[in-house]
């Protein structure tokens, strides 16, 4: 009896140890998929601009700015609130990613109540550190522009309010007209409440398979929400990243906390 009773307990044990090893590796395999996984976005540091910003000096790695641009311990700041500014920074380094996401974290802000302005424009562009009149970048450039327009210019009734989220693309060709607030060769918009809120403000690009999609977390709720979506956008590689701002008569603070680009890993397989 004590031979069998000992059998039984040692299938007993073995069987409980089976199970758990059975567990174990589960668990690791798991835990393998998981890390593999939060591999699959990456952030580019040499796209990337986060604090602490300078370098040696008065040096941003990576990065130059031009225009009334001025580099604080918290901030970049594209224009204070002060009339006639216009300022920018731009990545030195061209980016061969052909799908990505870039997340911007800024802040519009300044004294005016009812009237203020003009706004910001994030970049993917051939040409940088051109100053112009497109929210302080030049006009009829190559790539791709989100616009952040805090100002209605055109006279006549719009469909949507400000501030206002769209984005363009541009072949060189195109016009950027200000006093129709760019409405003629927009690809997509929304109206998004992103100036002078207590909270954090974000906005994110994505560009995968040929799809901009635009998102904000202007809300403070710590999630992103979709503002438009448009498939059929054909962009090259190589060009450069940026931001801009400018004002004029009216004025704004316009501040990059960071901007973030992640390289977005992209199944093979045709959907």
């Amino acid at each position: 009896m004590n031979i069998v009773v000992k059998r039984k307990y040692f299938k007993l044990h073995c069987n409980i140890f089976l199970f758990w090893f059975v567990i174990a590796i589960l668990g690791h395999a798991k835990h393998l998929a998981c890390a593999q996984w939060n591999t699959n976005n990456y952030l580019k540091k040499e796209h990337s601009l986060m604090k602490p910003y300078q370098g040696s000096g008065m040096t941003v790695p990576n990065w130059d700015f031009v225009g009334s641009t001025m580099v604080t311990s918290n901030y970049i700041r594209l224009t204070a609130d002060e009339q006639s500014r216009t300022g920018a920074i731009w990545n030195k380094v061209p980016c061969f990613v052909r799908n990505w996401e870039l997340q911007v974290h800024f802040k519009v802000h300044g004294q005016g109540k009812d009237l203020f302005g003009d706004g910001l424009a994030i970049w993917y562009a051939k040409e940088s550190l051109q100053m112009g009149d497109v929210f302080g970048n030049k006009d009829m450039f190559h790539g791709l522009a989100v616009f952040l327009d805090t100002y209605a210019n055109q006279n006549g009734p719009h469909n949507h309010g400000h501030p206002y989220i769209s984005a363009m693309v541009n072949n060189g060709t195109l016009h950027y007209d200000h006093d129709r607030d760019g409405t003629h060769t927009e690809l997509a918009g929304c109206e998004a409440k992103f100036r002078g809120v207590d909270h954090e403000t974000h906005i994110s690009i994505r560009y995968e398979r040929d799809t901009v999609t635009v998102a904000t977390d202007i809300e403070g709720k710590n999630a992103w929400k979709e503002c438009f979506k448009v498939s059929g956008v054909k962009l090259p590689t190589g060009y450069y990243f940026g931001a801009s701002a400018a004002t004029g008569e009216l004025s704004d603070n316009h501040d990059i906390i960071s901007m973030k680009l992640y390289e977005l890993e992209i199944s093979s397989e045709i959907t």
